[in-house]
């Protein structure tokens, strides 16, 4: 799907899962968990019981490609939620970014799957509409892209 850049429909975007990022002054932020006790961060941030032993801390927006694959068949359904059928899958993109002195995030990357993409290229985090809503808000998830 395409990517929202319009403000107003910045907006309408709804998380995919609660906890999974926010709108900052309309940019998104994706929200890991930093354990209380060791520092380490995780992503994405725990929930339930678990969480308590975590702070959420906002991750970087910008990291570098670690390492990546395309998808070109489409994935069991549950617990994929992907739009059409086996005939009209869209390959896509995914792979690991690192986010330097944080965590290793695994993400959809958007654009064309057979994009020129090399392992250490910089990518910045973007928001993907997934399908729409309750009130016309999208449902979307985070992806990243190569920083242009």
């Amino acid at each position: 799907m395409a990517e929202l850049l319009d403000k107003e429909e910045i907006l309408k975007l709804e998380p995919l899962a609660e906890g999974l990022f926010r709108l900052d002054n309309g940019v998104p932020v994706l929200l890991g968990g930093k354990n209380k006790e060791t520092g380490k961060i995780v992503f994405p941030m725990p929930s339930g019981a678990e969480a308590e032993r975590f702070d959420v801390v906002p991750l970087k927006r910008t990291g570098k490609l670690w390492s990546w694959t395309v998808q070109r068949f489409r994935p069991k359904t549950p617990p994929y939620r992907g739009p059409g059928d086996d005939k009209n899958f869209q390959p896509y993109a995914v792979g690991y970014v690192e986010l330097e002195d944080q965590v290793i995030v695994e993400t959809r990357i958007m654009g064309d799957p057979d994009q020129t993409l090399k392992i250490g290229m910089e990518m910045e985090l973007a928001l993907e509409p997934f399908e729409l809503g309750d009130e016309d808000k999208y449902v979307s998830t985070f992806a990243f892209k190569p920083v242009a």
